[in-house]
């Protein structure tokens, strides 16, 4: 076996900020709850390190989730853009003559639905200042529940870009706003913030509150909604949930909402997608394929994917991509790297932009390029793209 190669990503972090403590692997292990060899071949780039792992690790050495898994540098071309979306969150209480029209708020939050779903962060980044700014600003204007309800949407798109990119103090922002906009709007409207504020504490590692958030806002939601609005306001909650428990290891509680989320999905013949969150059976299975491979149950995982894709899927990229990042993580705990390869360049074909940011990604292809190295042209060509140097 030949020498290891040092490849950045999460699993490296843990490295790293292990030893700027001077820690040896058994201390960090012991408390994490981890075994030493567990940790051992996630520093080595043997195994990837899953989210739930590295929030026990961080939690260990009383780091944030975004310490370990590392956050985006804001490149220098879109700085001015994150200054002027910081301003406009800043600026939520503070209206000003509204500068947009409900049409063309509608207008741009349709533009912004298309970028959100092929995954053009950039475009997203760029756009969303003044599509927020607009939002607030007309709100404010009307005091109606739907200009709420537009607010709303408006802040689920910063969430996402802000989740993305572990911007977490830009996510915790967004999220406080939002909450505040949906206790003006209809019920559904109202779960699908819960939705993002569960999120909140899923990208913080903070799995039981994400999941007393979700619980709360069920009960809201089957006292709130009725007919398919109450399916797929009960449907997100539910995905949130199975993928909380599936962070915290807790099968049985994963193991419930994925019952009740496929229960909720059968309302459906096909997705449908609201304030750029699709819920129907296809981004059920997304789910499941994920929290399949966050419970080991890898071979589970790979038989979803199967029967998902067998006859297409409708989903966009911003859904696709992850999900064939989630099969190559399982692949690669299966022993299959020729498959786990061919999932990751799938993920990066869909979908770039994310592929370069999203830890799943990151993990899968540090583990490949440390057992490959300079031997396999197509691991090659995908280090290139993320920017890894041998």
């Amino acid at each position: 076996m030949g020498s290891v190669i040092a490849v950045p990503g999460p699993g490296a972090n843990v490295s790293r900020l292990r030893k700027e403590r001077g820690w040896g692997q058994a201390r960090l292990a012991a408390a994490a709850g981890v075994s030493t060899s567990q940790l051992g071949k996630i520093e080595r780039g043997e195994r990837t390190l899953t989210q739930g792992v590295a929030a026990s690790l961080a939690r260990a050495m009383s780091l944030s989730l975004e310490e370990v898994l590392g956050t985006t540098p804001v490149p220098l071309d879109a700085a001015g853009s994150v200054r002027a979306l910081n301003s406009a969150v800043r600026r939520f209480d503070l209206p000003r003559e509204p500068e947009m029209t409900e049409d063309e708020i509608a207008a741009a939050l349709a533009s912004m639905g298309e970028a959100r779903n092929s995954a053009d962060l950039d475009q997203v980044l760029v756009d969303l200042p003044r599509l927020v700014a607009g939002a607030q600003d007309h709100a404010h204007a009307m005091g109606t529940p739907e200009a709420c309800a537009l607010v709303v949407e408006a802040y689920s798109t910063v969430y996402w870009l802000a989740a993305r990119h572990r911007w977490m103090t830009l996510a915790d922002l967004a999220v406080t706003k939002q909450k505040l906009a949906a206790q003006q709007s209809d019920p559904v409207t109202a779960a699908l913030a819960a939705r993002d504020e569960a999120g909140v504490y899923l990208n913080h590692g903070e799995f039981d509150d994400g999941l007393a958030v979700v619980d709360r806002a069920i009960t809201q939601a089957e006292g709130s909604t009725t007919g398919p609005g109450r399916s797929y306001a009960l449907g997100i909650l539910h995905l949130r949930g199975l993928t909380l428990a599936g962070r915290l290891q807790d099968k049985r509680t994963a193991d419930q909402h994925i019952t009740r989320a496929w229960a909720m999905a059968e309302g459906f013949t096909e997705d449908v997608e609201r304030c750029g969150i699709q819920f129907g059976p296809e981004n059920t299975a997304v789910h499941v394929i994920a929290t399949s491979g966050d419970l080991r149950r890898h071979a589970d995982a790979i038989s979803t994917m199967e029967d998902l894709v067998r006859d297409g899927t409708s989903l966009p990229a911003t859904r696709t991509s992850p999900l064939h990042m989630n099969t190559a993580r399982s692949r690669l705990a299966l022993g299959d790297r020729e498959g786990a390869l061919a999932d990751l360049e799938q993920a990066w074909a869909l979908a770039p932009q994310m592929a370069k940011v999203h830890p799943t990604s990151q993990e899968v292809l540090r583990v490949l390029t440390s057992a490959h190295k300079r031997s396999n042209p197509r691991i090659v060509k995908l280090a290139k793209k993320a920017h890894i140097q041998f």
